[in-house]
């Protein structure tokens, strides 16, 4: 096995800067820029922390071209990834969209002040939102109830830039900063949709207000996805992250080896897990008792669901079948505190595989226990360290419920992309209770912060 080289440092910091100019015409890939055809929003939550607050989850969405587009929005549900709503929504020129995910009674729903066009129509009422449902879900053995849908992560796919002076295109387009909203039956919108234009960005805004916590995150951006447009009605599962397009190979840049690197692979869905590909995660954790700070993790694997049958049962790449405990792979753990002691830790209680092991498709990690996050689909470390950093490995392992070596993607020549795909970030809090501002007046000093995974990737040809 051989480290794959074939270019110099140098030569690959300016391919990969000239990705944001030719990329749409080469490969699929992370843009770092954050503007593309595909946004993964990495979680989003309504969960309520212990002392009786709930989260909002607030998510926008900003077309930054001169065209109008039809998009998919979809949420999608931690445990198995399974949808629990989407709908399409029609962006005209230069348009944002915002909504908020809230609570509901039993679960959660979305509703939105904005004026752009839905179809079918998501609510505009902050009391009655519009419902996530369990349809998908349900059966599957990890738990049927709508709280499940309270956390989970959000896709954004264009369908395409509908065509300048089409009847949908006129109808979507704000005059005096409101679209008619005519002409988006599904005729008319098919006929109007042209070839994907790019160019979207957004942010995901996780808030308690009344625990005086927020975190930003912004959508992980995926370019030339492909370049053929095509409106799927309202209802239909399609477009998702299958229907990249092979044939434009994926493209990364290996830090390790300081090398650009592109694989070709036999289905859409290789390619868009080979550019989210890690195999170690970085981010630090702190847990001062002064500021009785907390950390969670979040480490969310979007194309994890499109690797298992309808039996639950793994195809590849992934490492054990899916049950009620969920899908569990082995990880190691490498902590470190800010004067380089390093201790092996481990997650508590263990999953049922008595390994260091993430489980679900939206995993939490939590330290000492502080559930920033509140969340159920969480893993916990214990530790002695007030603050430092973790190093999550993702190793590949020949132990694997499908027969073959697991974590692990291979192209058609023999490039091999080590890891697993995942996006994510640490929440981190820091609580100073209630103090007295200059003037007397008694002030909530409790604050959040947001910090993105930095990782690392591993190329091999064998």
């Amino acid at each position: 096995m051989n480290t794959f080289n074939k270019k110099s440092l140098c030569a690959a910091i300016a391919a990969v800067g000239a990705l944001g100019v030719a990329g749409t015409a080469n490969a699929v890939y992370v843009n770092p820029d954050g503007l593309g055809q595909v946004l993964i929003y990495p979680y989003f939550t309504v969960r309520t922390t212990v002392g009786g607050a709930a989260f909002n989850s607030l998510l926008s969405v900003v077309n930054t071209t001169a065209s109008a587009k039809a998009v998919k929005v979809r949420f999608i549900e931690g445990r198995n990834s399974a949808e629990v709503l989407d709908f399409n929504l029609f962006l005209s020129a230069k348009d944002v969209w915002t909504a908020a995910v809230v609570p509901t009674t039993d679960g959660a729903g979305v509703f939105t002040a904005d004026k752009s066009c839905t179809n079918p129509k998501v609510s505009s009422d902050p009391t009655n939102p519009t419902p996530f449902v369990n349809f998908a879900y349900a059966g599957d053995g990890a738990g049927d109830t709508l709280d499940r849908s309270r956390e989970g992560y959000v896709e954004i796919i264009e369908m395409g830039a509908l065509i300048d002076g089409s009847a949908t295109q006129k109808g979507v387009t704000h005059v005096a900063g409101t679209p008619t909203c005519a002409a988006i039956d599904d005729a008319s919108a098919t006929a109007a949709t042209s070839n994907p234009s790019a160019g979207l960005f957004g942010g995901m805004t996780v808030i308690n207000v009344l625990a005086g916590e927020e975190f930003t995150q912004d959508a992980t951006a995926l370019n030339a996805f492909r370049t053929i447009g095509h409106y799927d009605l309202p209802g239909d599962i399609k477009p998702n992250l299958l229907d990249a397009d092979p044939s434009l190979g994926a493209v990364i840049f290996d830090g390790k080896t300081g090398t650009v690197v592109t694989g070709t692979f036999a289905t859409g869905i290789d390619t868009v897990s080979a550019v989210l590909m890690h195999d170690h995660l970085y981010n630090e954790f702190v847990l001062d008792s002064i500021t009785k700070s907390g950390t969670d993790w979040v480490v969310t694997m979007p194309t994890k669901r499109y690797y298992y049958d309808d039996s639950g049962d793994v195809q590849n790449l992934f490492q054990r079948n899916f049950t009620a405990d969920g899908a569990c792979d082995d990880v190691t753990l490498g902590l470190f505190d800010r004067e380089e002691f390093r201790s092996a830790p481990g997650f508590s209680p263990p999953p049922v595989t008595k390994k260091n092991s993430v489980c679900w498709e939206a995993n939490v990690i939590t330290f000492n226990g502080t559930n920033v996050l509140d969340s159920k689909n969480s893993l916990n470390i214990n530790t002695t360290f007030a603050n430092g950093w973790l190093d999550l490995g993702i190793p590949v392992t020949s132990s694997s419920d499908f027969g073959g070596p697991a974590h692990i993607l291979t192209d058609t020549g023999g490039l091999s992309f080590h890891g697993l795909p995942t996006i994510g970030f640490a929440a981190i809090t820091f609580t100073n209770g209630t103090l007295t501002d200059p003037m007397g007046t008694k002030v909530q000093s409790n604050y959040g912060g947001a910090f993105k995974h930095r990782a690392s990737e591993t190329t091999t040809l064998e």
